[in-house]
């Protein structure tokens, strides 16, 4: 009987010991489990937050880039050339339209106000320049025409980046007496990138020694200026200096982009300034930049270049 009961005795202690290993193995193989769930877990959301501070830095810079862009684009370049129908005057009869393209595209502007543009005139070869200057810089037009010339067309144009709406050609008063050739003022509604609407005008006034189609011409659209609402540029040949009586009425509805201005002709030793770019009275525009570039090759006038912030935006 001693033996007997010894022997269960060891058996139980056996199976005890063994149901014990079990259970520890058991439970080790569950913690090291958790530890590898709660491992890869950790894991895991560090990745997650990872990508969060990617997304986060990409959205970030999405929405700056964005806001750059909105507030670049409340900035306009304009450009005001006489491109004397793209002829050098180095080069008489010689028309060099790349010369033209090359200028403009070298300033890189949103907005260009042209004069003495051709149309399909037999001096140019019957080539559309307003077409064909806006094709090779990826640019819109819209052209004015002032008179019949040589088999063609002969006024001013507008280029722009912007989409363009409701232009339009005002006829200018050109007494008949003076035997003076008809005057145009074309103007535009831009739409810029941002969604604001800002009206864009472009001209060329009389170029007679006397002043009384200027005048007539100037006082038509100092009225337009004055009477219109929305923020205005207006750009061109105004064939009147500084201080004669037609910028003094081109002065009391608009602000003129420089005040001490540069000479704009003749390209080769300038000494008279005709050439001006303006904006309304009132609109909430601010003067980046102007400059006349010395470009003295492809026209008889030096281009100007103006940079207007409208403010507000």
């Amino acid at each position: 009987m001693a033996t007997s009961s010894c022997k269960q005795v060891v058996s139980l202690s056996i199976l005890s010991i063994t149901a014990g290993r079990c259970r520890l193995f058991s439970c080790s193989v569950t913690l090291n489990l958790v530890k590898i769930l709660v491992g890869k877990l950790l894991k895991q959301m560090k990745d997650l937050r990872f990508l969060l501070i990617i997304w986060s830095m990409l959205f970030l810079a999405a929405c700056s880039k964005k806001i750059t862009g909105l507030a670049q684009s409340a900035q306009i370049k304009v450009m005001s050339y006489n491109i004397h129908h793209c002829n050098p005057p180095s080069k008489p009869d010689f028309i060099d339209l790349d010369a033209i393209v090359n200028a403009i595209a070298k300033e890189n502007p949103d907005v260009v106000a042209l004069q003495e543009v051709d149309v399909n005139t037999k001096r140019n070869g019957k080539v559309d320049q307003a077409k064909q200057l806006a094709a090779k810089l990826k640019m819109n037009v819209f052209f004015a025409k002032a008179i019949d010339h040589d088999e063609g067309d002969y006024g001013v144009a507008i280029l722009s980046k912007f989409k363009m709406q409701d232009s339009k050609i005002i006829r200018l008063t050109t007494k008949p007496e003076t035997k003076s050739e008809p005057r145009v003022l074309a103007t535009t509604i831009l739409v810029l990138p941002n969604g604001k609407r800002v009206k864009f005008g472009c001209t060329h006034l009389d170029a007679q020694r006397d002043e009384t189609n200027r005048l007539l011409q100037t006082r038509e659209i100092a009225e337009i200026g004055k009477s219109d609402n929305m923020p205005f540029i207006i750009a061109g040949d105004w064939n009147a200096k500084p201080g004669s009586d037609p910028v003094k009425i081109m002065d009391e509805a608009f602000t003129r982009t420089c005040s001490n201005c540069e000479f704009t002709i003749p390209v080769i030793n300038p000494r008279s300034t005709i050439d001006f770019i303006a904006y309304g009275k009132g609109n909430s525009f601010e003067v980046i930049s102007h400059q006349v570039i010395p470009e003295r090759y492809a026209s008889d006038h030096l281009p100007i270049v103006s940079v207007l912030k409208l403010k507000g935006n």
